[in-house]
């Protein structure tokens, strides 16, 4: 609370009553930089380039400002407070849960790992892990290019597997992650993708994939939701409109920012601009160019806490972040973050996403499909049972929940909160 009365003084100290015309001229520089980058990404030739010029230059102009008129440090000083504020506040609230974890008593006696060598860039061969696996006790199958991932597992199991285990990136991994889930065998995941985000949620070590092994042998259990968009699973997220179509241009893996600036304008403002509509449980929203459905919900990019990350992993809800800009206009508005309506974030146990079109391409765990309009998206809560070493480094830990400032005031002044009801 006193970071947060010290982020309103610092400015009232240095300029009084006019500082309120800076926060207004700082707030300007942000709705001009959204104006310059929504040109930037929804058209071409000159307009491109002077939104890029003004995505730079608006900001730069409003600190250039702050700067010649001695506002820069005060602006910078009551920004620094207000995110320690925001920080301690949540660190104040009552902390939310975690995945909750077993120890595990008896190790597997067959255990299996699918490797795809092509992974990551080729992770599985730099770090050893089909010797590290075997010298493990495991039986290793490597992956061909177009094998039928799933059928594998399953073969697995049909061979007396006890534990799967999987190094390659999310996609595969959500593939072997519903075999395991329909036959109630743990489930061991081995970073070697490119971006593994799954592995950052569980706490695994991203840069030494062979340090999953170690849940072989001395690990904990938990159990972990699933995610389907109708008949696929995901263990990360389901991505429809904007990003979902980008990917479906072959030279996206190749040159993935040169491929995203060309086929944008089309996707944002073009005749053939995809509009998406959802239902998720009973709030209806239309008109979004892009929605993002994950198997349970992030955290916002801005929380410093865990920037971009999930919580929990067993909420048996699904995240959905809805984007909707349609003109110049409402990027101005994003400013206003939430209450732009250009950003829309819910959470619910079933997410219906439909188009004027009878098919959707849609990203699941970074593999682009293409599924028959409407799609419908829903948890499966507490599908799966992961393994993890009982000691690993991004171990997530409990959180507050986001700043509730009349409850952070009564903690403040030490009054607890009422019951409900008295």
């Amino acid at each position: 609370m006193l970071a947060l009365l010290g982020s309103i003084l610092v400015p009232l100290l240095a300029a009084g009553l006019r500082s309120v015309l800076w926060a207004l001229a700082g707030i300007a520089g942000l709705a001009l930089a959204a104006v310059g980058v929504w040109w930037t990404l929804a058209h071409t030739g000159a307009l491109r380039a002077l939104g890029a010029a003004l995505s730079v230059t608006a900001p730069v102009a409003v600190l250039a400002l702050y700067a010649s008129f001695g506002m820069l440090g005060p602006a910078l000083l009551s920004l620094g407070l207000w995110l320690l504020a925001a920080t301690a506040a949540r660190t104040a609230l009552a902390p939310g849960h975690t995945t909750s974890e077993q120890a595990v008593v008896e190790p597997p006696h067959a255990p299996w790992v699918l490797v795809n060598p092509r992974s990551g860039g080729g992770k599985a061969g730099r770090f050893d892990l089909v010797e590290k696996a075997r010298a493990a006790g495991c039986r290793v199958a490597l992956l061909d290019a177009g094998q039928d991932v799933a059928g594998l597992a399953r073969q697995a199991v049909a061979e007396g597997a006890d534990l799967l285990a999987v190094a390659g990136g999310d996609g595969t991994q959500a593939l072997v992650a519903e075999v395991a889930s329909r036959h109630d065998l743990p489930f061991v995941v081995i970073p070697a993708g490119t971006r593994n985000h799954f592995a950052l949620d569980l706490g695994l070590d991203r840069d030494d994939p062979a340090a999953a092994l170690q849940a072989l042998s001395d690990s904990v259990e938990l159990r972990a939701d699933l995610g389907y968009a109708a008949d696929r699973v995901f263990v990360n997220n389901a991505s429809f409109g904007t990003y979902a179509s980008v990917v479906t241009d072959p030279a996206y893996r190749n040159a993935k920012a040169r491929t995203t600036l060309r086929t944008l304008p089309g996707l944002l403002t073009g005749e053939d601009a995809p509009r998406l509509r959802t239902r998720a449980d009973r709030t209806y929203v239309d008109g979004l160019q892009a929605l993002l459905v994950s198997n349970n919900p992030y955290g916002r990019a801005v929380d410093a806490a865990r920037p971009g990350r999930r919580k929990r992993l067993d909420s048996g809800l699904l995240g959905v972040v809805c984007v909707r800009v349609g003109n110049t206009a409402q990027a101005a508005r994003m400013v206003r973050g939430p209450r732009s309506g250009g950003l829309i974030r819910l959470n619910a146990g079933v997410v219906v996403v439909e188009a004027d079109t009878d098919t959707l391409p849609v990203g699941i765990d970074g593999e682009h499909v293409v599924l028959p309009s409407p799609v419908v998206c829903r948890s499966a809560p507490g599908a799966l049972r992961i393994r993890v070493p009982r000691r690993r480094p991004g171990t997530p830990r409990a959180g507050g929940a986001a700043a509730d400032w009349p409850r952070v005031a009564r903690l403040a002044l030490g009054r607890r909160n009422r019951p409900f009801g008295q």
